[in-house]
């Protein structure tokens, strides 16, 4: 290279990192101004829910908003509050988890994360118990929340072990090694406990509680794949590979906002990564109008993932009167309206990776088509 060439090199180097530098400092500025904001709002809808919890350093949103989903169910139906164990959720659901790695010879993953599919499929082979039935999650380690920062990546090294290159089988007696490693970290699942004077084991709890585990539907709206029909999401936490059914945007949108004013809740599954703060907002910028293609190009170029699961159970608008929703988070009474969310419309529209909600919430039309 010669001198000129590379001091053009030299410059147009230069001239890229300002680029990124002040772009970056752009970000961080609007991320710092939309951390800073405040808004009010009225409420619109607001459906009753169970109290907001806390998954702490643990990546279950999944866990905790699938549960809280199927609280505000039950509340729905019954009127009765519950508080289901998250940790006998996560406690079965990786070792399915595992199990499904060890059948697939190691071509899968071990994660944290999940879906409302995992909660679904939990209650459905297991059952489930209430919070006090099993040992607070830590307890064997001193910490008195969920913390697997110590637990998960001492579960990959155990589940990663049994499917080695240089073995033909899997290890004898593999589960009780994970078994053992999930048991020290979350506790032991009960096999049989007694709730409000009865004697319950946790699938005849599952059966008490008044819900038809067929009821429920996740919904999508992506082009890759054809529009009123069912696929798999393509998303690393989804590894139960269980199906989705493939809707419009508009339509997703319209089957959300009838859903809530018919009193159902909806458990949302999307994306937080860009223009969604910790201080209990997520909308945006005023430049942006979400649209279908929008949706794709973000998905098929990483922008937009999933990566959170909470629970949608109200409707709001802002000083200006726009449409809003209000949303359980489960990272504690953190943020601005203590762990609650206020969600614009435009930014679930945008982000939403599926919707997880009752069959018989759905437009005649479509639960048909869902059966």
């Amino acid at each position: 290279m010669n001198a000129s060439n590379m001091k053009r090199t030299t410059f147009l180097a230069i001239c890229t990192m300002c680029c990124i530098a002040v772009s970056a400092q752009e970000n961080l500025q609007r991320s710092a101004k939309a951390s800073e904001m405040r808004k009010t709002f009225k409420t619109v809808k607001e459906l009753p829910i169970t109290s907001v919890k806390n998954q702490y350093r643990s990546g279950t949103c999944w866990d905790y908003a699938t549960l809280g989903f199927f609280e505000s169910e039950i509340l729905r139906k019954t009127g009765k509050s519950y508080d289901l164990c998250e940790m006998f959720v996560v406690s079965k659901d990786y070792m399915d988890c595992a199990t499904h790695y060890v059948r697939m010879h190691g071509y899968s993953q071990i994660s944290e994360g999940g879906s409302c599919d995992d909660v679904l499929d939990v209650i459905r082979r297991h059952g489930i118990c209430p919070e006090e039935a099993m040992p607070a999650p830590g307890s064997l380690t001193g910490d008195s929340l969920a913390n697997f920062k110590v637990f998960f990546p001492e579960l990959e090294r155990t589940v990663s072990g049994i499917v080695r290159k240089d073995v033909k089988q899997p290890l004898p007696h593999w589960q009780d090694s994970v078994m053992a490693v999930i048991e020290k970290y979350v506790g032991r699942c009960p096999e049989s406990f007694v709730y409000e004077g009865k004697a319950y084991t946790p699938k005849s709890f599952a059966e008490s509680l008044g819900l038809d585990l067929d009821d429920y539907v996740s919904l999508t709206s992506f082009t890759h794949h054809p529009f009123n029909k069912w696929f798999v999401i393509e998303a690393p936490y989804k590894w139960r590979l269980k199906p989705s059914y493939n809707i419009p945007v508009e339509q997703l949108m319209d089957v959300l906002d009838k859903a809530l004013d018919a009193g159902y809740t909806v458990a949302w599954g999307g994306d937080v990564t860009g223009d969604f703060t910790r201080t209990g907002l997520a909308m945006l910028p005023d430049s942006v109008t979400p649209t279908q293609a929008m949706r794709q190009e973000q998905w098929d170029d990483w922008r937009f993932t999933y990566d959170h699961v909470m629970l949608i159970y109200g409707k709001a608008t802002d000083e200006q009167g726009r449409p809003y929703y209000m949303v359980k988070n489960s990272w504690g009474k953190s943020g601005q309206y203590n762990g609650i969310w206020y969600m614009s419309r435009d930014y679930i529209l945008l982000n939403t990776t599926y919707l997880f909600l009752n069959r018989q919430a759905l437009p005649t039309d479509l639960r048909k088509a869902t059966d």
